[in-house]
């Protein structure tokens, strides 16, 4: 197994991108994976690691990332030392990473002889779902998209109108604790308004009717984080979609970081293997 651990992607003048790659050198093309991070995620929390090794135990090409204003950096990519990056991120700028991940990948030859760029899947953790179903309603180039306890609607999220509303946009900025690190995590109000420039793209609902291609949604039924009412809508407005429940399972599906196990846990590998035999089938 070949392991391409904290690669740079330069982004001519604007932020760093830090991926991983996993695949074997064989002489199989394999179909590319690319999963993409949730809210206040990274793309070495809890047992990503050995859902990426999964995949290639299975013949795929796996490529994690951090989103460019996740608030990691170069050098600590795992906690968030850039808190500034992380109050100016806005779902402009994670779709313009995935963008970016997905025309290197395509251009750097090492990967030409090992990777099929005619079969490019994205899947998305929690809000990172809603940002991979809007990028695969855009681009053509994506051949299968799936959700993991994803999220159907942004603008919800803001709530609009409430006092905790008003007061973000009158200071300009609020605050979130991180459960992990106790840091007060900025937002600045840039991102509901870059939202509202863009809120006719940014809207799941429309992104998932436009889809043309296989979509899986997973979810598990005690998420309190993401309600599985949310997978739910997001089966109920496709045309190509499956929809599986993990019963009994959370938002990270049994999981959780640091995770120390060389195993993954049981309701995530459920989930692999449903992504990967979906994967596989269509």
């Amino acid at each position: 197994m070949k392991l391409l651990q904290n690669q740079v992607l330069k982004n001519e003048g604007k932020k760093s991108i830090l991926y991983d790659v996993f695949y074997k050198k064989n002489s199989l093309k394999k179909p590319v994976v690319i999963f993409c991070h949730g809210y206040k995620g990274f793309k070495d929390w809890g047992a990503w690691n050995l859902v990426g090794k999964e995949f290639v135990k299975n013949n795929f090409a796996f490529i994690k990332f951090n989103f460019s204003h996740n608030g990691g950096t170069i050098k600590n990519p795992i906690d968030f030392p850039d808190l500034e990056a992380f109050g100016n991120n806005n779902f402009s700028h994670e779709l313009n990473d995935i963008e970016i991940i997905l025309e290197s990948l395509i251009k750097n030859k090492d990967f030409k002889k090992d990777f099929d760029f005619n079969d490019i899947s994205l899947i998305g953790h929690s809000r990172g779902a809603g940002s991979v179903i809007i990028k695969a309603s855009e681009n053509k180039k994506i051949s299968k998209v799936i959700s993991w306890a994803g999220v159907s609607d942004f603008k919800v999220r803001f709530n609009e109108g409430s006092n905790e509303f008003d007061n973000w946009k009158k200071k300009g900025v609020m605050y979130v604790e991180n459960a992990r690190t106790k840091q007060l995590m900025p937002h600045y109000f840039q991102f509901f308004q870059d939202f509202k420039k863009n809120e006719e793209r940014f809207n799941i609902k429309s992104a998932v009717e436009k889809l043309k291609i296989p979509f899986l949604i997973i979810h598990g039924s005690k998420d309190n984080s993401v309600l599985p009412g949310e997978g739910e809508n997001l089966f109920s407005w496709s045309k190509s979609g499956e929809i599986q429940i993990i019963e009994g399972s959370d938002h990270v599906f049994k999981s959780k970081h640091p995770w120390q196990s060389k195993k993954l846990p049981e309701d995530l590998k459920k989930v692999v293997y449903l992504t990967i035999n979906f994967l596989k089938k269509n």
